[in-house]
């Protein structure tokens, strides 16, 4: 069994309050969610920022390569918006013999 997670960070257009951030981010966790059923994810970082956002997505696979496969298309998901701009991409992945 192995986890993968991504954390994105993204830095959003012309937002200038916490509800207008809103109204960017959750459309993309709702995109993600609906094309991507398995996995977890939530914006998980710069909570009180209006211009930042990180996002969080995790996924369980039986293989590293299936891991590997979803967080690439999850993160494309985020990159293709174009009133966004994706500042990193971190990637970990978890194995169920490491301790």
């Amino acid at each position: 069994m192995f986890i993968g997670a991504l954390t994105l960070d993204v830095l959003l257009g012309d937002v200038r309050s916490l509800k207008q951030k809103r109204s960017v981010v959750r459309p993309i966790i709702a995109e993600i969610r609906r094309r991507f059923p398995a996995v977890a994810v939530a914006e998980a970082g710069h909570l009180d920022l209006h211009r930042r956002a990180e996002i969080g997505v995790a996924v369980v696979s039986e293989s590293a390569a299936n891991c590997d496969e979803v967080l690439d298309a999850c993160e494309r998901v985020v990159a293709y918006h174009p009133e966004i701009e994706l500042l990193s991409a971190r990637r970990r992945l978890f194995n169920d013999h490491e301790e």
